[in-house]
């Protein structure tokens, strides 16, 4: 009976240290996301109907409009006399038309992402209870940016994801390390990842390469804690051969970091080498994947949690001593 006991004990033990703190039962937050249609709406704007079609739309999604119009389309503003026959001329280009054919097709139900999304921001809910929960809207950006913000709204264009093989983008041409992520699936980790790049804003105070990777990490991190259950691949943005390269890797791009003194180095182009997208990060080889440094910058954000377990997600997020973060994460990796 004392083995059963112990054997029991060892297991739960075992249980315990391999159970994602992460992994939240959210099923008691209230949330109901409805995600409005504009990709939709705003092609049943015609000529003829312009007078009331446009004044419904601007009704219907309020200050998001205007935004969308002006900074995500570059038609000026609604009340331009000549609007309307902007938005016509945007409409009826024959690559908008094709897409929104396209885009019909692929999102013809949002079921699936709705779930997703609620699930996402359920966990928002329950880390900040007192924080925004956006409007979603979707919308046709003419391949701009793939997810806009606003102060209470996000905007998903979902004509940036269409598949990674969809036409457009090869006659745009979008390099393949883009395209990767220009599919479905990355909609919902996309969407909160720009929600909480507009909520935890970068404090430029030292805008070394150090504070930008650990920032990142911060970034990627609150995508663990909003989608306990997806895989990084699908977080950070990186093929399952590029995630794995970094694993095998981590110990020699640190050393490299250090040895060449770049963490506290302030020079833009190299925050950009380590940090920006690319096809693979120029210092290492071309199996590299890009943005090596927020994937370091993760890694050193997930052993301070995990060293610092009385520190909560609000905490981490509004903790801008980006060298602190460093020193009592105790991260080096091994060979």
């Amino acid at each position: 009976m004392y083995k059963v006991f112990c054997l029991l004990l060892v297991i739960i033990i075992i249980t315990s240290c391999q159970r994602n703190p992460l992994k939240v039962d959210v099923s008691g937050v209230d949330l109901k996301l409805n995600i409005q249609r504009l990709d939709r709406d705003i092609f049943n704007v015609t000529p003829d109907n312009k007078l009331i079609a446009i004044p419904k739309l601007k009704q219907t999604y309020g200050s998001f409009f205007e935004a969308y119009n002006e900074n995500v389309v570059a038609l000026g503003s609604t009340s331009d006399s000549l609007y309307a026959a902007y938005l016509n001329t945007f409409l009826t280009d024959s690559m908008r038309v094709q897409s929104k054919l396209k885009i019909d097709s692929v999102f013809n139900d949002l079921t699936d992402l709705q779930k997703k999304l609620e699930d996402g921001f359920r966990h928002y809910k329950y880390y900040f209870p007192g924080k925004t929960i956006p409007k979603v809207y979707t919308i046709v950006s003419g391949f701009n940016q793939s997810v806009v913000m606003t102060n209470d709204a996000t905007g998903i264009s979902l004509d940036n994801y269409l598949g990674a093989n969809c036409p457009f983008y090869q006659m745009l041409g979008l390099p393949e390390y883009k395209r990767e992520n220009m599919y479905s699936g990355k909609i919902p980790t996309d969407v909160l990842y720009n929600w909480a790049l507009s909520e935890f804003v970068f404090d430029e105070t030292k805008n070394d390469l150090l504070s930008n990777m650990i920032y990142q990490g911060k970034l990627l991190y609150f995508l663990d804690a909003m989608f306990p259950e997806e895989p990084d691949y699908l977080k950070i943005g990186y093929r399952p051969d590029k995630l794995e390269w970094c694993t095998k890797n981590e110990a020699g791009m640190w050393t490299y970091l250090v040895e060449h003194q770049l963490l506290f180095n302030t020079d833009r182009m190299n925050i950009v080498r380590f940090i920006g997208p690319a096809p693979f990060t120029a210092s290492f080889t071309t199996d590299s994947p890009g943005r090596t440094g927020s994937w370091l910058g993760w890694q050193i954000v997930r052993k301070y949690m995990k060293k610092n377990k009385g520190t909560t997600l609000p905490s981490l997020m509004s903790d801008n001593d980006y060298q602190k973060i460093l020193n009592e994460s105790g991260y080096s990796p091994e060979y």
